[in-house]
């Protein structure tokens, strides 16, 4: 099974909070793109989208610049159906961050929860990070959250990477600031709690 089949099957044989993932609101998130995106009208673009309610949520903060970008098709019809019609035009990327190639010099924001621990090869993460450079303005902001030093090894029964603020950056590399890092506790649905890590970088050349 490809990835894609693997995280169709997922989302369609799951109920929205029967996942370790899920949260009514991503408050973390949220916080630090407020901070960090001033100017409501920037384009900004959530990798591995799902089906959180991030998109609906800051729509309503007054942002209205917004791409989703996830793997699976069924995730993005899921949160599309969820949203309805909203009065702005939400756009939508089906593909592996990993393996496509993005537009480039398009956004003032990318935000990635709990995708980039799932690249567990080097040329995975390479490609990623051409991305990031290829998409992110000059002076763009990435905020990207991974499981944090004593999160878990594994999540829906595939392997994750783990970082702490200094291998996050080392693997974006020097052309991107470290602005600051938090470690957060997710709560998951299942009484459990898992430690990830959130890092945001300015993007100092293009």
């Amino acid at each position: 099974m490809n990835k894609s089949d693997f995280w169709n099957n997922v989302y369609k044989s799951k109920d929205i909070d029967a996942v370790s993932w899920y949260a009514d609101r991503l408050d973390t998130s949220l916080e630090l793109i407020e901070k960090n995106c001033v100017q409501k009208e920037n384009t900004i673009i959530d990798i591995g989208s799902g089906r959180s309610s991030l998109a609906y949520d800051l729509y309503n903060l007054g942002y209205n610049n917004l791409t989703l970008l996830d793997i699976s098709e069924e995730a993005i019809s899921q949160t599309l159906n969820r949203l309805g019609k909203l009065p702005v035009s939400i756009k939508t990327i089906i593909g592996n961050i990993s393996k496509i190639t993005t537009q480039e010099n398009l956004y003032g924001l990318w935000h990635d929860r709990a995708v980039f621990h799932f690249l567990t090869e080097e040329s995975q993460r390479n490609k990623y990070v051409q991305n990031l450079k290829r998409s992110l303005k000059k002076n763009g902001i990435a905020i990207i959250a991974t499981f944090g030093p004593d999160g878990p090894d594994k999540c829906s029964g595939l392997n994750t990477m783990k970082y702490d603020k200094t291998t996050l950056h080392a693997e974006l590399g020097d052309d991107f600031q470290i602005l600051g890092s938090k470690i957060d506790y997710h709560q998951t649905p299942f009484n459990t709690s898992q430690q990830f890590i959130y890092c945001w970088f300015k993007f100092k050349i293009k």
